[in-house]
């Protein structure tokens, strides 16, 4: 067993496999109608968080839920150049994360008849947030969110966390979360190396802090 892989960290809380059918199930338990509820998903990076949350908000339809993602929290480029920690964007301290959370407690606090709450969206193709991107209608039961640190115990991520009612655990395989992640990579415009030394870097050290936090979950599931 190398170093690599001797760090990876083992998840032992009970993985339940479970069907985007099962998941829309469980996120329609959570709607009230006329109150606001937060459901949360996490995982490392490439667990399939975006897409999952994605295909839940559009078989739960605009009126009952809308996808607020955290990616839109990931401070600029410039800050983070000033900051010094550019060369690991995506690590846990490159987020806003008082603004989430303030967000999500504005959100949480949101009832019918109340203003339009606008969202930053964050843009892959320019590897930057767009302020006020994505409307927030207060006549929506359900937000769901999607994130790698919801379940962190540091600086505002707590804060965020007591937002949610919900945080359900994305916990594919690694080799095949790793296989997506370097595609993803490649895909925004990395060369097939560049791809690989990010995923297996900076990336790998975020997923091992993340997938330490996965038995604070009210859920860990694995989606086909």
């Amino acid at each position: 067993m190398n170093r690599r892989e001797s760090e990876t960290v083992t998840i032992v809380q009970d993985v339940q496999d479970a069907t985007l059918d099962q998941l829309v199930e469980w996120a329609t338990a959570l709607v009230v109608p006329g109150e606001r509820r937060i459901l949360g998903l996490t995982g490392a990076p490439a667990a399939g968080k975006s897409t999952v949350a994605e295909q839940l908000v559009a078989a739960l339809g605009p009126q009952t839920a809308v996808l607020v993602p955290m990616d839109g929290y990931h401070l600029a480029n410039g800050v983070l150049i000033d900051l010094g920690r550019r060369d690991r964007k995506g690590a846990h301290d490159t987020f806003d994360d008082g603004g989430y959370a303030r967000l999500l407690a504005t959100l949480r606090a949101q009832r019918p008849g109340d203003p339009v709450v606008y969202a930053p969206r964050f843009e892959r193709e320019i590897e930057e947030s767009i302020g006020s991107a994505i409307p927030v209608p207060s006549e929506v039961p359900l937000v769901v969110t999607e994130g790698n640190y919801l379940l962190l115990e540091c600086d505002a991520w707590p804060a965020a966390r007591s937002c949610v009612d919900q945080v359900w655990f994305l916990a594919p395989d690694t080799d095949i979360r790793r296989t997506r992640l370097v595609r993803r990579h490649q895909a925004y415009g990395k060369s097939a190396e560049d791809a690989q030394r990010w995923a297996l870097g900076p990336d790998e050290n975020n997923a091992r802090l993340i997938e330490s936090t996965a038995h604070r979950a009210d859920r860990i599931v694995r989606v086909p």
